[in-house]
C-alpha cells in the first residue's frame, strides 16, 4: 500500500459515514449516536496517524514546515468541533447541519492534504523513508483495529453476561412468584378446607342436637300420657272402693256390720295398691329408657386447584451469517497518446497545465434494519368437564329382636 492510498482511506471510509449519518432521522437515535461515534474515531485516528507518523519528520524539512503547522492548525479545529458534539443531543434540529459543516471543513483538509501535503512528502522525502512512515501507519491502523475488535468482543461478552444474568434473574423471580402462589393457593384450600370441615361439625351437631331434643321431647310426652292414664286409673279405682263401702249391707250388729265393711273394703285396697304400682311404673318410665342416636355419613365433594405444570417461553437471539451478491462500479484513470486528428494549434498551448481526474471506486455500504417476522401469543384457556367422584359412606343400622315363650322374631330397620 502506498502513502497515498494509506492517507485517502480514511478520508473514503469518513466521508461514507457523513453520508450514513445525514440519511439519518431524528427518530433513529441509536443509530445515529452509533454511526457518529465510528465517524468520531475514524476522524481521529486520521489525525493521530498524521500527527505521529507524518508530522516529526516534516517538521525537519525546511519546505514542508509550514504546511505541518497549517495540518495541525486543521486537526485542532477539527477536534474542537467534534467536543463540541459531545454535548450537543444527536435528536437536535440543528444536528445535522452542523453535521454538514463538519463534512465540508474534512473535505477542504482532505484535498489540502492531497494537492500540497502528498506531493510536498514525496518530493522531500526518500522511497525508503516513505516506505517506513507508511508501514508505521499499517502497524498503528493494525493495533487500532485489534484494539476496537477486542472492545466490541468486550462489549458482546459484558452483554450477553448481562443478559444471562438478567435471564437468571427473571427465572429467580418467576419461580419466587409460583411459589408464592403455590404458597397462597396451599393456604386458600387449608382456609377452605377448615370452613368445610367447621359448617360438617356444626350440621353434625346441630343434627345430634335436634336428634336428642326429639328424643328428649318424646319421652317427656310418653311420661306424660303414662301419668295420665295412672291418674284415672286411680280415680277408677277410688270410685269404686265408694261405691263398694256405700253398698254394704247393714245389719243393725255392730260386729257383723264391721265385717261386712271390712270385706267391702278390700277390693279398694287392692284398687289403692295396684293404683300405686302403676304410678311409680310411670314415674320410673323415663329413666329405663334409652335412646340409641343412629348416625349416617354424607358425601361432601369440594374443589381445590393444583399446579398440572409450567410452560416457559423465552426469546433469545441467534446470530445468522448472510450473503448478498452486490455490483460495484470501479472508475480508474486511462492515460493514453494519440495522434492529433487536426495540425491547429489550440490558444493555451505551449503553457503549463495541471490536470487531476479523481479515480473512485463502488464499495457496499451495509445497513440493517428490524421488522417484525411473526408473533407469539401466549394465554390461557379454561375449559369445564364433569368427573365422577367414587366413595364410601357409613350409617347406623339397628336390629331389634323380640323373644318369648310362643315365638322369637328378628326385625332390621
Amino acid at each position: 500500500m502506498t502513502l497515498q492510498s494509506l492517507m485517502q482511506a480514511g478520508p473514503t471510509k469518513a466521508n461514507e459515514l457523513f453520508t450514513r449519518l445525514a440519511e439519518t432521522s431524528d427518530t433513529a437515535l441509536k443509530t445515529r449516536e452509533r454511526i457518529f461515534s465510528e465517524l468520531k474515531t475514524e476522524l481521529e485516528q486520521h489525525a493521530a496517524l498524521e500527527e505521529q507518523h507524518l508530522f516529526p519528520i516534516l517538521r525537519k524539512q525546511a519546505e514542508t514546515k509550514e504546511l505541518v503547522a497549517t495540518a495541525i492548525r486543521d486537526n485542532k479545529d477539527l477536534r474542537a468541533k467534534l467536543l463540541a458534539f459531545e454535548a450537543l443531543p444527536k435528536n437536535d434540529e440543528t444536528f445535522l447541519s452542523k453535521v454538514a459543516d463538519l463534512q465540508k471543513a474534512f473535505r477542504q483538509h482532505a484535498r489540502d492534504e492531497k494537492r500540497e501535503l502528498l506531493p510536498a512528502v514525496q518530493k522531500a522525502l526518500s522511497e525508503e523513508q516513505v516506505q517506513g512512515i507508511v508501514e508505521k501507519m499499517e502497524g498503528s491502523l493494525a493495533e487500532a483495529d485489534q484494539a476496537r475488535q477486542d472492545q466490541v468482543e468486550e462489549r458482546r461478552t459484558t452483554a450477553r453476561r448481562e443478559r444471562e444474568e438478567r435471564e437468571q434473574a427473571e427465572a429467580r423471580a418467576q419461580q419466587e412468584q409460583e411459589a408464592e402462589e403455590e404458597r397462597q393457593e396451599a393456604t386458600r384450600r387449608a382456609e377452605a378446607a377448615a370452613r368445610k370441615a367447621s359448617r360438617a361439625v356444626a350440621q353434625a351437631t346441630e343434627r345430634t342436637i335436634e336428634a336428642v331434643a326429639e328424643g328428649t321431647r318424646e319421652v317427656a310426652a310418653g311420661a306424660q300420657r303414662m301419668t295420665a292414664r295412672a291418674v284415672e286409673a286411680a280415680g277408677e279405682a277410688a270410685g269404686r272402693s265408694v261405691a263398694l263401702t256405700s253398698a254394704a249391707p247393714r245389719t243393725g250388729l255392730f260386729f257383723w256390720d264391721m265385717m261386712m265393711a271390712g270385706m267391702g273394703t278390700q277390693p279398694s285396697r287392692a284398687v289403692a295398691t295396684s293404683q300405686g304400682h302403676d304410678s311409680v311404673e310411670a314415674r320410673q318410665a323415663p329413666r329405663n329408657e334409652e335412646v340409641i342416636p343412629l348416625a349416617e355419613e354424607v358425601l361432601v365433594v369440594g374443589k381445590r386447584t393444583v399446579n398440572t405444570g409450567t410452560t416457559r417461553i423465552r426469546r433469545y437471539v441467534v446470530e445468522t451469517a448472510v450473503e448478498q451478491q452486490v455490483s460495484l462500479v470501479r472508475e480508474r484513470v486511462v492515460v493514453e497518446r494519440r495522434r492529433p486528428t487536426t495540425s491547429k494549434v489550440a490558444g493555451d498551448a505551449l503553457t503549463e497545465l495541471t490536470v487531476e481526474v479523481v479515480e473512485t471506486d463502488e464499495v457496499p455500504v451495509i445497513a440493517k434494519s428490524v421488522q417484525l417476522r411473526e408473533e407469539i401469543v401466549v394465554r390461557t384457556e379454561r375449559t369445564e368437564h364433569t368427573e365422577t367422584v367414587r366413595e364410601t359412606v357409613r350409617q347406623d343400622e339397628v336390629e331389634i329382636e323380640q323373644a318369648n315363650a310362643r315365638k322369637s322374631a328378628r326385625t332390621r330397620v
